[in-house]
């Protein structure tokens, strides 16, 4: 007599109901488990991409503080000459009658302070200008790399012909002006730490609207900007320039006003050159 085995034994229907339940859960786990315990190599790619962005970011950073460190520190043993024959200078050959005054007791040392560290700011801008663009040169492409070839030199020449500017003309009209209006029955005493201020003010402002010409060179090379286009906004950009100027202007003297707008509206009219200059061989964006 053959004894049957349990598996060959017929099953109820409430077994067959569980099995049915219990194996493709089973089996989706076994589909899944491999998926959720292996890391996804594109997106640990993806990380250590980020990453070592940040790291070079870091590291550009770091150069572009030590090298302005340095030359902060070099100019601090002619803090002296900075202080009388650039900062001052400006201030008393517009008027004799302007005296300078220190509110604080701490007030000179942090002119001082001042001074060094924007004269080494101004100095050190090429190199940082340079670390910077070194870090965003990789992420360009070709056509990008080829407009941009003599780029820090354009930015650094831009850069200093808007400091001239605003120390040998936005700056003595303007202080002239200040000193000429009102009555004589008021003095003409400056808190300098209200007149550095304006003075490092006007001169990084005058230092980065002459960048516009740069700009425009960039964005044409690349296909983004064309004379066309400028020529059409030409009335809406001198508007927005003269707002510009009424701001960043300290006085509501429309001469003191039109001296710095005039040379930025001259700068459009430059960049409109050069962006025809960079179109020249397509006559349809003219």
């Amino acid at each position: 007599m053959s004894i049957e085995s349990e598996s060959s034994r017929p099953k109820s229907p409430a077994s067959q109901l569980m099995d049915e339940q219990v194996l493709p859960a089973e089996a989706n786990r076994a589909l899944v488990q491999p998926d959720d315990e292996q890391p996804s190599p594109v997106n640990e790619s993806e990380e250590m991409h980020f990453i070592e962005h940040l790291d070079e970011l870091r590291s550009r950073l770091i150069r572009s503080g030590i090298g302005l460190v340095i030359v902060t520190i070099l100019c601090a043993f002619f803090s002296d000459q900075l202080v009388n024959d650039l900062l001052i200078a400006p201030i008393k050959n517009s008027s004799d009658s302007i005296v300078l005054q220190n509110l604080v007791p701490y007030g000179q040392i942090s002119l001082y302070l001042q001074v060094v560290f924007f004269s080494g700011f101004v100095l050190s801008f090429p190199y940082t200008a340079w670390q910077i663009w070194q870090f965003v040169v990789p992420g360009l492409k070709d056509i990008e790399k080829k407009a941009s070839r003599f780029a820090i030199l354009f930015i650094s020449l831009s850069f200093f012909a808007g400091i001239a500017f605003g120390y040998f003309v936005f700056l003595p009209v303007s202080l002239t002006f200040f000193a000429g209006f009102g009555t004589t029955q008021i003095e003409n005493n400056i808190a300098i730490q209200d007149y550095i201020s304006f003075f490092v003010g006007a001169l990084l402002t005058a230092g980065l609207v002459f960048e516009l010409p740069f700009i425009s060179y960039i964005l044409s090379k690349i296909g983004l900007l064309t004379p066309a286009f400028m020529k059409f906004y030409r009335k809406h950009a001198i508007v927005a320039l003269l707002i510009v100027a009424a701001l960043v202007t300290p006085s509501t003297d429309i001469v003191t006003q039109l001296v710095i707008a005039i040379p930025m509206i001259l700068l459009y009219e430059i960049s409109i050159w050069i962006s025809g200059y960079v179109n020249r061989n397509n006559e349809a964006l003219r």
